[in-house]
């Protein structure tokens, strides 16, 4: 930003002060000290140190998201214990909201305007415009968060590129924020603090330019905006499965949500849109084994594997024995069947923080330097952080059964409070 304020540069450590005094002074509750508020936004901004320690001290970094993460995940899990959940206000009104989340989004543009975009991002316009082109594609590797700079230079278009998706992923997040705050709790007040906490927090400015992190987060919020309409949420979550790995393991939960029926349409919906995908894939590949690397080279196989393979992907686990990461993938699939099982009638207020608890879940046992990726599951944390008590959203099928069972105790009453000898009216038979 040197060419439009000279000699203004606000780094990594300056701008999680500069957060942090914002966002106590717009959402911490000074009247109410113990509150779960304030519990959330200690949780949230647990987050930055451990990303700005990463880059100099990696085992403490690691193991400060690791915790953190821990700390979120048991946060998450307790959500639906929470049933008085009362209304808190944001100590700014919806205007001035509004007006911090623009500017605080205006800024963050044009820091990534003015600096380098991400090899990660770069490398993924240069896969597509290789795909579209025909052209034969280099062995597809995401680049690690430390990598340095590769060794061919991004082009000016691939730079714009890169910029211009980067920019309309932030802003798909904060309008998905803004429209399930408004339509789905009801509140458009909610929707604009949470658009506006979303652009504060450190982690956020940390990997601003970051469009593989970012993205899918933006998918899986729009698709709990259309949670009512199985085929739209299945259609986005598909996408969100064709970008990046982790939204795969939210597929069994959501179609437990949606019940037989809704199941259905949302299993056809994601099948097609990941066809459409491979479709697409398929032709515009120079061959068949372009194909192949297209539509599966996007998930790290190797770090998926129960050992670090490459140097340029330390995390936690490579300064520990890597052996114990086996029992915690198995206990990350039990918590995954286990949600998905229970309930059997699951509430909007289950999917959300249940969809929570299995990305921030990812982060314990995905090698490639897992507990940096907050931005995985940073919106859909805002939805369990600032939502209602929902008890009575459910999926279409689940609004029914739920209506029934409702309605027939009413019906039972009513016959039962009737004199004896009296003539049964059309009205209580149904």
């Amino acid at each position: 930003m040197d060419f439009i304020l000279h000699g203004y540069y606000v780094n990594n450590p300056t701008w999680f002060y500069l957060s942090f005094l914002l966002i106590v002074s717009v959402y911490f509750k000074f009247n109410r000290l113990w509150s779960v508020r304030n519990l959330d936004l200690a949780l949230l901004l647990l987050t930055g140190p451990g990303l700005l320690i990463v880059p100099h001290q990696r085992a403490l970094g690691y193991g400060w998201l690791f915790l953190t993460s821990g700390l979120l995940l048991i946060r998450v899990l307790m959500d639906q214990m929470l049933t008085r959940r009362p209304r808190h206000d944001q100590n700014m009104n919806s205007a001035g909201l509004a007006f911090l989340c623009a500017m605080t989004f205006a800024l963050l543009m044009t820091k990534m305007m003015t600096e380098p975009p991400p090899d990660s991002t770069v490398e993924s316009v240069r896969r597509a415009n290789q795909l579209l082109l025909g052209e034969k594609a280099a062995p597809v590797k995401t680049p690690s968060e430390d990598e340095g700079p590769t060794s061919i230079l991004p082009t000016e278009f691939e730079v714009i590129a890169a910029r211009s998706i980067a920019i309309l992923a932030h802003l798909a997040v904060i309008l998905g924020l803004v429209m399930v705050g408004r339509r789905v709790f009801g509140d458009h007040e909610a929707g604009l603090a949470m658009a506006t906490l979303y652009m504060l927090l450190p982690c956020t400015a940390y990997d601003v330019g970051k469009v593989h992190h970012v993205f899918p987060a933006a998918l899986i919020v729009w698709a709990i905006w259309g949670y009512t309409r199985p085929f739209i949420s299945g259609a986005l979550l598909g996408l969100a499965c064709g970008t990046l790995f982790f939204p795969i393991f939210l597929l069994p939960l959501w179609a437990a949500f949606y019940g037989r029926r809704g199941a259905i349409s949302f299993g056809l919906a994601v099948g097609c849109a990941l066809s459409i995908m491979a479709g697409g894939v398929f032709l515009t590949s120079a061959d068949t084994h372009a194909v192949w690397r297209e539509v599966f080279g996007y998930i790290e196989w190797s770090e998926l594997q129960f050992r670090v393979t490459d140097s340029a992907s330390r995390g936690f686990w490579s300064d520990h024995e890597s052996a114990y990461r086996i029992p915690v993938f198995v206990g990350y699939l039990v918590m995954l069947a286990a949600l998905t099982i229970w309930p059997r009638s699951k509430s909007l207020a289950h999917l959300i923080s249940y969809s929570a608890a299995i990305i921030i879940g990812t982060q314990f046992w995905y090698t490639q330097q897992g507990g940096v990726y907050v931005l995985w599951y940073l919106p859909i944390l805002l939805l369990v952080v600032f939502r209602p008590a929902l008890v009575q959203q459910f999926s279409p099928e689940g609004q029914t059964v739920q209506t029934s069972v409702t309605q027939k105790p009413m019906r039972l009453q009513r016959r039962a409070e009737m004199p004896s000898g009296s003539i049964r009216t059309s009205s209580y038979i149904r």
